[in-house]
């Protein structure tokens, strides 16, 4: 099951070569995982879990500058490895083009020990 966001570059997002800087895009790939985990995940698993980056891998195929927008589209790709788990985030602009693709390794966290745990199928179940 695929998610959506959209997101605006601000003035504050853009770097001296007039767009938006790549430690923006990492931070709203971020922004859509965990407005998606929000948005789907039951409560007690939001209770019980918690999830931190463990690798991010990005392709920048264009950019956008201050005042354009584009679409955030994210999705859980394949089964869970163990405590590890892969989301795929593709931003595309106004004509459908992806500008930039993410694929992050996520980790999932008991919360009260903060210690990694297996990614149950009844976690990741409702993102299908």
């Amino acid at each position: 099951m695929q998610f959506e966001m959209q997101f605006t570059a601000r003035n504050e997002h853009i770097d001296v070569m007039g767009h938006v800087n790549n430690a923006v895009w990492v931070q709203w790939v971020q922004d859509i995982a965990t407005a998606h985990w929000d948005a789907v995940a039951p409560a007690e698993h939001r209770a019980q879990f918690v999830w931190l980056v463990v690798r991010h891998e990005i392709d920048y195929r264009g950019n956008i500058a201050e005042g354009e927008s584009v679409t955030g589209e994210t999705w859980i790709e394949g089964e869970a490895q163990g405590a590890k788990s892969l989301r795929r985030v593709d931003f595309r602009d106004g004509a459908g083009k992806v500008l930039v693709s993410a694929a992050t390794s996520w980790a999932m966290l008991d919360r009260a020990t903060q210690r990694p745990v297996r990614v149950r199928e009844d976690v990741l179940a409702p993102f299908r």
